[in-house]
């Protein structure tokens, strides 16, 4: 393994383990507060509730995406396939990755495949 790559790895397995915490200690949080609140309150203490779950629920949402995206980059450096396009199979530039380390496209393949999408 290069150097590079190398550090790439470092970096995500940093980011990895701080996206755990992370998770693990909002549900503790979550949980916490709704055990605490169980059972009192109005509806529109409920209603504020139900926005703040489905807000947690959201970012949890996007943090385990991220975590799948590091976990599915951490396995390609096990493979040796790290940095190089999924799509069109060329080297990803090292800036693109130390950008977006988790990265799978290249700069031409993620905009062709914007334009193609609406640019979502």
């Amino acid at each position: 393994m290069d150097a590079f790559t190398q550090e790439m790895q470092e970096l995500l397995l940093k980011e990895r383990d701080e996206l755990l915490s992370k998770l693990n200690s909002e549900g503790d949080d979550f949980r916490s507060e709704a055990f605490a609140s169980s059972g009192r309150g109005d509806s529109s203490d409920l209603a504020s509730d139900e926005g703040a779950y489905r807000k947690m629920e959201a970012l949890n949402a996007m943090d385990a995406k991220k975590l799948k995206a590091i976990e599915g980059a951490l396995k390609r450096i096990g493979d040796g396939k790290y940095g190089y396009c999924l799509q069109c199979g060329k080297k990803i530039p090292e800036g693109r990755l130390r950008a977006i380390p988790e990265a799978v496209l290249c700069v031409d393949c993620k905009s062709a495949n914007e334009k193609l999408s609406g640019g979502i």
